[in-house]
């Protein structure tokens, strides 16, 4: 089943029928140990709408903050080492795909984060920027893997390519994040082969596309979980983006404008414009 968040309340999406309720605390409401059977039992307090009611949604969040994974991918590995090459950080990135410590960082607040429709941002004082298309979970205040949704983290690349101890400042500013279009919420771990597709248009074309399973991943979500809440606590749960194995060519950089659409298997499709 699917979670999405409205101006009407939570909306949950299982199977063809879409089910509404007013939600006072949607902290609360997502930071559920066992989340798919609470969501279950309360079903019946819902009532049945249409499919209209997810026409406009809102990012699938309360307070949590969103934190992200790097180098979990070859692919982002090779792009990292390249692009720090020059600054003389090119081996950071290759010890840190094959270390036993993940990379994570914090990424964003809900104030940085926009939902699926919403318009994200490319810095002014950058030049070389992605999308960076993500399986992000949903983890509760006891470190449990409650849900999936599709996560956008732009990210500067000439900024953290002029030195890696710049990437707070490639990775996080405002509208640096879209988070969306919902929370799915599954009785067993994703499928591994779950496909992620990003594709990006400009003026009504397109001009980059490509897709990646999840199982590509080097790293296991629990092994990342488990990092990240060695030393952190979060009360109302948060948000931790797996990383990327999908990173356009060098020689491409996005424009104020464009369109980045990012598809997950089950999840569904993160719709952002760029702007400036």
């Amino acid at each position: 089943m699917q979670i999405y968040k409205t101006a009407k309340g939570a909306v949950i999406k299982k199977g063809d029928n879409f089910y509404l309720k007013q939600i006072e605390d949607w902290d609360a409401f997502i930071n559920q140990k066992d989340l798919h059977q609470k969501l279950l039992e309360d079903l019946k307090n819902f009532s049945k709408v249409g499919s209209e009611s997810v026409a406009h949604t809102l990012p699938p969040m309360g307070t949590q903050e969103i934190w992200a994974s790097g180098v979990t991918y070859m692919r982002s590995k090779e792009a990292r080492m390249e692009e720090s090459k020059k600054a003389g950080g090119g081996t950071f990135y290759d010890r840190v795909y094959d270390a036993e410590r993940p990379e994570l960082f914090f990424k964003a607040t809900p104030q940085r984060t926009v939902g699926d429709g919403g318009t994200v941002r490319i810095r002014r004082d950058s030049g070389w920027d992605v999308p960076e298309p993500e399986l992000t979970l949903l983890l509760s205040s006891e470190g449990t893997i409650e849900g999936y949704t599709v996560g956008n983290d732009m990210s500067s690349r000439s900024i953290e390519g002029e030195n890696p101890l710049y990437l707070p400042q490639a990775k996080t500013y405002e509208g640096c994040a879209g988070l969306g279009p919902c929370i799915y919420v599954p009785d067993r771990p994703i499928d591994p082969k779950s496909k992620i597709e990003l594709q990006i248009f400009r003026k009504g074309t397109a001009v980059f596309s490509a897709a990646i399973t999840i199982d590509q991943m080097k790293r296991k979500h629990t092994e990342l979980v488990e990092f990240l809440f060695r030393e952190c606590n979060f009360p109302n749960g948060c948000f931790l983006m797996t990383g990327t194995g999908i990173i356009p060519p060098d020689e491409f950089t996005l424009q104020v404008g464009d369109e980045i659409r990012i598809n997950i298997d089950h999840i569904g499709t993160l719709t952002n414009i760029v702007g400036q």
